[in-house]
């Protein structure tokens, strides 16, 4: 038996619904209060539900799921070629009614709470991060501005503040000093908060063997390791290695045409945060290589003479990617090339 497919434009407070049967006939086209989304599907059949990847996308795909429909999340990419008339909600809704019927739409995989409560973790970790590098760059500049000039290098600059502070020979004022001394506390609150957060990191890896096992990946780490579990599972909506790398941006961009294969640079698509975490533990690796033997250290070395650093650590992170996947996807162990 056909299902019914509604389309959802989702908001903060006003949500507008497109459905119709498997006979193209309208069920519904009207916009609701946030209040009466869950009590508006309660009476409606199981049916097919499509909405739009955003900031609460998983939170409703969850709630909808629950009371017996199929619930669909896609990128808007996929919706805006379907949108007929003027840019507005009961359009964009009819529109995702229509994509969300197409074979060529990928979906995204729904997260579950926990999935998403470690995603927090990150972003709340990357957030710190960025707040410390930019403290750190504004307390060299107050500093040069009085004549000292900081060493390079986080921890050699937090080991001078300090040092500043208690030289009573440099001329700083007062008032200065009692700038760089709170810019300095605050620094170090930082600091703890970064430290707490990587505790947390420490015990999510220990409590899942998926990320242990991924950790074995050259230049995988606990933070990669974590992020990449919280964003994929197990991989299972990635047809095969290359889908997965694909996904991450990791690929070159193909513009091909007359039987003539044309590649670019890398798409960068998708999970920026992911490819960058992949990116910098390929760097970080291949930094390290030295005079290493086994086989990937010496395929990443002949990469770099033949193509460069930068091309070799993308390649590596893209091999990662692959390896990854088929680890998480084909639930087997790491084995060293």
């Amino acid at each position: 038996m056909s299902q019914s497919i509604y389309g959802i434009d989702l908001a903060k407070h006003s949500f507008s619904i497109h459905g119709e049967d498997e006979h193209d006939k309208v069920l519904i086209h009207k916009s609701i209060t946030r209040s009466k989304v869950l009590s508006t599907f309660a009476n409606i059949s199981p049916a097919i539900v499509g909405m739009e990847a955003c900031g609460t996308s998983y939170y409703w795909a969850r709630e909808l799921a629950k009371l017996g429909h199929t619930t669909r999340i896609m990128a808007s990419k996929y919706v805006a070629p379907f949108r007929t008339g003027a840019k507005n909600d009961l359009n964009d809704a009819v529109a995702i009614c229509v994509a969300v019927t197409r074979p060529s739409t990928r979906f995204v995989k729904i997260k579950s709470p926990e999935q998403q409560a470690i995603l927090l973790l990150h972003r709340a970790r990357d957030n710190w991060v960025h707040e410390r590098t930019a403290l750190l760059n504004q307390i060299r500049a107050m500093l040069a501005e009085f004549g000292i000039i900081a060493p390079k290098g986080r921890h050699a600059l937090q080991t001078a503040i300090p040092e500043a502070l208690e030289d009573a020979e440099n001329q700083l004022p007062d008032l200065a000093r009692a700038i760089l001394s709170d810019s300095y506390d605050h620094l170090l609150s930082i600091n703890q908060r970064i430290a707490d957060q990587e505790n947390c990191f420490n015990m999510l890896v220990s409590r899942s063997h998926n990320a242990q096992k991924i950790m074995k990946t050259a230049g995988i780490g606990l933070i990669t390791a974590t992020a990449i579990i919280a964003s994929i599972g197990k991989g299972e909506q990635f047809d095969k290695d290359r889908g997965f790398a694909t996904w991450l941006g990791l690929v070159p961009t193909q513009y091909s045409t007359g039987g003539k294969p044309r590649l670019g640079l890398i798409t960068k698509k998708s999970d920026k945060y992911l490819r960058t975490l992949l990116v910098h533990g390929a760097r970080a690796f291949i930094s390290a290589n030295g005079n290493r033997t086994e086989r990937l250290s010496l395929w990443c070395k002949d990469l770099v003479e033949r193509r460069s650093f930068k091309r070799a650590v993308v390649g590596l992170a893209a091999k990662n990617a692959r390896i990854i996947w088929s680890l998480l996807s084909n639930d087997t162990e790491y084995q060293p090339l």
